[in-house]
């Protein structure tokens, strides 16, 4: 029998890891499209935003892109979404690292700095503690390690509340992953997470599968 498939696409702005994390949901089931115009993701079950570097870079690079439309009609329309790093941090409303370059509102929240004695950025393993019932998350063990690279983190309104897992890096306990709805985000590297990185991506295959009815 053929193996259920997700449309997936990988959205290409020109500010991610983009092979890596289109090889890791290959590895995990999927099969996605790298995505360099809005219509080469039209009509995808499954949008990943991937993003890495300055948050003020990222969030006008992905405005300039054209995609911004697509991924607030997706996501309004309850399809699954996948923000990873700097991709879950441009859903919120801004960030202490460009002030006055606003994020897009999607997810109730801000982006701060990681304060106190700790190294920045946060470079290497670092455990996650699932908490709620995030698809996101299921059959990850409390504890797993997973891999961060971030000076900045992600605090929401109402985080309390939020299905996700959390993560502590010196005296900062922030949500490392969160799941609102159909939008999921982490703020870890799942393409460079290893073994429990598969599961998550594949745990996102899963979801979408059952929201898709495939």
């Amino acid at each position: 029998m053929a193996q259920a498939s997700v449309e997936t696409a990988v959205i290409d702005y020109g500010a991610g890891n983009i092979h890596s994390i289109a090889r890791a949901l290959s590895a995990a089931g999927l099969a996605p499209v790298v995505a360099t115009d809005p219509s080469e993701a039209q009509g995808a079950d499954l949008l990943v935003l991937p993003g890495q570097g300055r948050f003020g870079q990222v969030a006008t690079m992905f405005r300039e892109s054209g995609f911004e439309p697509l991924v607030r009609e997706h996501i309004a329309a309850g399809k699954p979404f996948l923000g990873i790093c700097v991709g879950l941090q441009i859903l919120l409303e801004g960030s202490e690292e460009d002030p006055g370059v606003p994020g897009l509102g999607i997810v109730a929240g801000e982006v701060r700095r990681f304060q106190g004695r700790v190294r920045v950025p946060q470079m290497g393993w670092n455990q996650v503690w699932p908490a709620g019932d995030s698809p996101l998350l299921r059959g990850v063990p409390p504890g797993a390690y997973v891999y961060f690279a971030n000076s900045y983190y992600a605090v929401l309104h109402g985080a309390g509340d939020v299905p996700g897992a959390d993560t502590t890096y010196g005296a900062t306990t922030f949500k490392s992953a969160f799941s609102l709805g159909n939008v999921h985000a982490t703020q870890f590297h799942p393409e460079k997470s290893q073994a429990v990185g598969k599961r998550i991506l594949a745990n996102m295959r899963r979801y979408a599968l059952e929201r898709t009815g495939a």
